[in-house]
């Protein structure tokens, strides 16, 4: 998020011993709108890198044994070091400036090749300092977000994907890497989480882009009707059919078949695939004659193949065949990052269709903050439901079209209260066991970073007075 001067706005954790120090380096990365979180040790260094999430951390080098933690080999003399290697197994995406009094070449080095981004030296030049972390805070926050907004992908080829967060950026790459290629792509994941669109992804990369993309869903099928729909049938094959009709294999030959949720179809239809897929012919329902198809599969399905196939209810021979790539979509409370992306992408969408004419609704910060905190056990299309209805709901109430507003009153009560009724579906990894401190920590943190540093702001969005978020803010030592 840009501040007020133009910077990048980050989560900065500055460990270091001496509270003189770390008191002026904090001060120095306020003003330019950075969050600082303060702590005196290794110990409490690891405890944060749990529980916390940081762009960028700020690590005395050299500290006293007493700042160590047990298990870590901090001795003091290499403590920096420690805190150094926890960040980047616990908070990889983060950058770490090293601060030293020693210029010592060696440790540098030691430092630079664990993945350092740079070292500042005492007595440090606050300039300096002040340049060094706004350069890594940008290395890290356009990593994540490349411009904001721009990372709504309505271009080449991913029309409707949002991607800003890391894992779908990695996704995005495999499928350029996969199209180029026919083997079979096998998509994994929860309802809801995109799997047409990444299948639809992979047949516009690929060589077959100017022929058809056919989606087909397994689900609710029963063995005949299934049969007739991918296969096709013969005039006379049962009651009912007066013509001859081609199936989805031979629709989609040249291009792309998708078939979804393939693990609800049938064990014998499972064999029928599995010779289609390897003789590239299909026989019509009613006829001993052959014919060839030609096409690109892709599959789907939100059910463990791997566990299917253990207990006898899908085909191991089938579940090779189909997985020539693996593309695993994760659960949108698995990608936070990108749920003010979706939710800007579904304003401007139904913008379009429900307000014609008129600018796209203005979305709160209060309301995006209430929205990514939700556990969405529905995922994107959840998602994209309730903005829509949330539309419908604001722009019933504006009396000026060209001013309508989404905040927090028009965000439905299911997806305002956190977790609770989420299910078993959602994913609750970053919360479970986490002490209360840390989450309200974090929440601290992350409106003071939304609202650029601006306390009376944060202090509005949390529900708490401003004296309040004061003394919390030294209580944790927060700047």
């Amino acid at each position: 998020m840009s501040t007020e001067q133009g910077t990048m706005s980050a989560q900065v954790l500055i460990v270091e011993d001496e509270p003189e120090h770390a008191d002026v380096m904090s001060e120095a990365l306020r003003r330019p709108g950075h969050v600082c979180t303060i702590v005196g040790g290794v110990a409490d260094a690891f405890e944060e890198l749990r529980g916390g999430t940081f762009d960028v951390i700020v690590t005395d080098l050299r500290m006293p044994a007493s700042a160590g933690v047990e298990g870590t080999g901090a001795d003091g003399g290499d403590a920096g070091l420690v805190v150094l290697r926890g960040a980047k197994e616990l908070q990889p995406q983060a950058e770490v400036v090293m601060v030293t009094a020693h210029g010592d070449v060696a440790t540098a080095r030691e430092a630079f090749k664990h993945g350092a981004y740079d070292f500042v030296e005492k007595p440090v030049d606050l300039a300096v300092f002040r340049e060094v972390i706004n350069r890594a805070a940008e290395t890290v926050l356009l990593r994540h977000d490349s411009g904001g907004l721009g990372e709504l992908v309505q271009h080449d080829g991913f029309e409707g994907i949002v991607a800003g967060s890391e894992p779908m950026r990695k996704i995005l790459n495999t499928v350029k890497a996969v199209a180029a290629s026919t083997i079979p792509v096998l998509i994994t994941g929860q309802s809801g989480t995109g799997k047409e669109l990444i299948a639809e992804a992979v047949h516009t990369h690929s060589a077959r882009a100017n022929k058809r993309f056919v989606a087909f869903n397994c689900a609710g099928q029963t063995e005949s009707l299934l049969e007739d729909q991918l296969f096709g049938h013969v005039r006379g094959a049962f009651t009912g059919a007066d013509a001859d009709r081609e199936g989805v294999f031979e629709y989609a030959s040249g291009g792309t078949l998708f078939l979804d949720e393939i693990g609800d179809m049938p064990l014998t239809m499972q064999a029928k695939l599995l010779r289609v897929l390897e003789s590239g012919e299909v026989v019509r329902v009613g006829s001993n004659d052959s014919r060839k198809t030609d096409v690109r599969f892709v599959s789907a399905t939100n059910r463990d193949l791997k566990k299917m196939v253990s207990d006898g209810s899908f085909r191991e021979d089938l579940y090779f065949r189909i997985n020539g790539s693996h593309i695993h979509l994760p659960a949108l409370s698995e990608r936070r990052d990108d749920i003010p992306r979706i939710v800007r992408h579904a304003v401007a969408r139904y913008a379009g269709e429900l307000m014609a004419g008129h600018p796209p609704p203005e979305v709160t910060e209060g309301a995006l903050m209430r929205l990514a905190s939700y556990a969405w056990p529905g995922n994107v299309r959840q998602l994209m439901n309730v903005v829509q209805n949330m539309m419908v709901t604001a722009i019933g109430e504006a009396t000026d079209p060209s001013r309508v507003v989404l905040d927090t009153r028009h965000v439905p009560e299911d997806v305002s209260g956190g977790d609770e009724d989420a299910g078993e579906g959602a994913s609750r990894g970053s919360l479970a066991g986490a002490r209360l401190e840390q989450l309200e920590k974090q929440a601290i943190r992350e409106t003071l970073r939304l609202t650029g540093g601006n306390r009376e702001r944060a202090a509005k969005m949390l529900g708490i007075g401003e004296r309040t978020l004061y003394r919390k803010l030294k209580e944790y030592g927060l700047r």
